[in-house]
């Protein structure tokens, strides 16, 4: 997974849209301790940091070091490099003894796991009861005259994307997810929440190019945003690509609790 993020960590960092207050609360309304959160995946920290403001400690771990190089750095956050093919002895070295953390949390990544390995993983590092959280976003929307181009384009995209991405797709609906409803709850989703971000066209096309879809079409000589895509887009905007509008990302989040 990692190998498909090397070329535009920065794009990624800079286009990825953050996630709203309320999700992360929603999460941390389902544990009973907040000492510390497993954040996997956590690419350039976009999770972690929200996590830091309700959990004393939070872990984030990612294959990719360049992604970790764009994460912040706060004071009760420590960003660590995982190898995918890392063993679960050094899984505990690397982020916590078993049976010592409270949540994990996976932001945009659950579709690129070993879920099998990371289960096994999960279920040694969580306390009694702890909680499994995973979640995505799927594709922005911003209007429908926009929005026409973009599913164009998307679709156009599928030949370029991972077979996991069906996963996103799918809204992590039929996900393999072996876990109890958290406390108050009578399944485990998917919840729906939604996040926002103000964006200018130039800003969009950043987002599109953080793809990983969009890098492996370069790499196979092919650009997805060639010049007709951008005159759509810019036309479709309303001829000023340096207007700000309002993107709207909707997310999804499986959750659940280890079963006694």
């Amino acid at each position: 997974m990692a190998n498909l993020f090397l070329k535009q960590a920065k794009h990624y960092a800079a286009a990825r849209p953050d996630y709203p207050a309320e999700l992360f609360q929603f999460i941390a309304s389902k544990t009973a301790r907040h000492d510390l959160a497993w954040d996997v995946g956590t690419g350039s920290g976009q999770a972690a940091v929200s996590l830091a403001k309700l959990y004393k400690k939070v872990v984030g771990t990612d294959t990719s070091a360049q992604q970790l190089a764009y994460a912040p750095a706060l004071p009760n956050v420590r960003y660590t490099h995982t190898p995918a093919d890392l063993p679960l002895e050094g899984i505990h070295a690397a982020v916590a003894p078993p049976g010592t953390v409270d949540v994990v949390t996976v932001a945009q990544a659950f579709h690129w796991l070993d879920l099998p390995r990371f289960y096994a993983q999960t279920r040694s590092l969580l306390r009694a009861h702890g909680v499994l959280a995973a979640w995505c976003y799927t594709e922005p929307r911003v209007g429908a005259a926009v929005d026409a181009v973009f599913w164009r384009l998307y679709d156009g995209s599928q030949p370029h994307w991972a077979p996991n991405r069906k996963m996103v797709d799918d809204e992590y609906r039929s996900a393999y997810f072996p876990f109890d409803p958290v406390d108050g709850e009578t399944h485990t989703g998917p919840f729906e929440f939604s996040t926002e971000r103000r964006m200018d066209l130039d800003d969009y096309f950043t987002y599109i190019k953080s793809w990983s879809a969009y890098q492996t079409a370069k790499d196979n000589g092919v650009e997805l945003l060639d010049d007709e895509t951008v005159r759509e887009f810019a036309d479709a905007w309303g001829g000023d690509r340096q207007e700000v509008k309002t993107v709207t990302y909707p997310i999804f989040l499986r959750i659940g609790k280890v079963r006694p």
